[in-house]
C-alpha cells in the first residue's frame, strides 16, 4: 500500500469515528498531554486501534488521539508523538500530521519539552525558525503531489501570524513567551557540552528530539505551524547532569501556564 493510500485509508476510518472537520491540529510533547483532557464532546481512540498509526514509547506520553472541543475549536490532539530515536521511519514520525491535513485541518500547534541554550528551566518559547541535525529529512522519497511541491519553500514554516497572535496572548494574561530557534537532534542520548557549544554558535536557542520532521511536513502540506517549547532543562554543558525525570518534573511545573496560553491561542486564531 502507498503512502497516499495510507493516508486515505486512517482519514476514512476517523470520520467513521466522528471525527470530521477539525480546525487545529495540536502535538502535545513530553508531560504537556494534559491539555487534551480537557478537550469537551471529546472522541478519544488508542493509537493501537487506528490503521497505519504509529506507537508511542515514551515515558509522558499517553499515546491517545483526542477529538473534540477546545477553546471554542474544533481539534485533533496528539496525546503523545512518535519520535525517530524510537526505531520509528520518518513516514510514520510525521504520518499524523499528513492526516490532520486530510481531515482538513487548517493549522497545527507543535509543542515540545526542549533543553535550553538561549533560556532557562521554565520558559516558554515560541519557535521562530529551526535548523534541521537529524540526519533525516521525512519528504525523501516519492513525493506526494496531493499535498505539496517537491522542492517547498521553508522561509516561513513557522506562521508569523500565528506567532504575532501566540504574544498578544501571552501579553494579555500575563505569561512570558519568549521568541528563538530550536534545533532538532535524532537522540537519544543528550547531547554532549561541546555539540551544545556548537548549537550556540549556530543561533540555537534550544535543543529537542522531535517538532523538526512534523514541521517540515507540515510546511510541504501548505499547514500553518505554531510551534511552543517549554523548557524544561539547561542542555548539557549548563548544568551537572541531565535525565528525563527532571524533563517532566518541570513540565509539571509550567503546565498550567501552558495550558491556558495554548487555549487562549487557540480562541484567538
Amino acid at each position: 500500500m502507498s503512502l497516499l493510500e495510507k493516508i486515505i485509508e486512517t482519514k476514512d476510518f476517523l470520520v467513521e469515528k466522528g471525527l470530521t472537520e477539525p480546525e487545529f491540529g495540536l502535538i502535545l510533547g513530553s508531560g504537556l498531554g494534559e491539555l487534551a483532557e480537557e478537550v469537551e464532546n471529546a472522541i478519544i481512540i488508542d493509537y493501537a486501534d487506528i490503521p497505519n498509526w504509529g506507537k508511542s514509547t515514551v515515558v509522558g506520553h499517553a499515546g491517545k488521539l483526542v477529538y473534540g472541543d477546545l477553546a471554542g475549536r474544533k481539534v485533533l490532539a496528539l496525546q503523545g508523538r512518535f519520535h525517530f530515536y524510537e526505531g520509528n521511519p520518518m513516514e510514520v514520525v510525521t504520518f499524523p500530521v499528513r492526516v490532520m491535513k486530510a481531515l482538513g485541518c487548517q493549522g497545527v500547534i507543535v509543542t515540545n519539552a526542549a533543553g535550553g541554550i538561549g533560556y532557562g528551566p521554565g520558559a516558554l518559547m515560541a519557535i521562530t525558525d529551526h535548523i534541521n541535525l537529524t540526519g533525516q529529512n521525512p519528504l525523501i522519497g516519492e513525493n506526494l503531489e496531493d499535498f505539496g511541491p517537491r522542492f517547498p519553500d521553508m522561509s516561513n514554516a513557522y506562521t508569523a501570524d500565528y506567532r504575532k497572535v501566540a504574544h498578544e496572548v501571552a501579553d494579555k494574561i500575563g505569561i512570558k513567551l519568549d521568541d528563538g530557534v530550536y534545533i532538532g537532534v535524532s537522540g537519544p542520548c543528550y547531547e554532549t557540552p561541546a555539540e551544545i557549544r556548537a548549537f550556540k554558535t549556530l543561533g540555537a536557542d534550544a535543543v529537542g528530539m522531535s517538532t523538526v520532521p512534523e514541521v517540515i511536513v507540515a510546511a510541504h502540506s501548505g499547514l500553518k505551524v505554531l510551534g511552543i517549547s517549554a523548557i524544561t532543562n539547561f542542555a548539557a554543558g549548563f548544568q551537572s547532569e541531565l535525565n528525563h525525570e527532571e524533563v517532566v518534573a518541570v513540565t509539571q511545573q509550567i503546565k498550567e501556564d501552558f495550558k491556558r496560553l495554548v487555549k487562549d491561542i487557540l480562541a484567538a486564531l
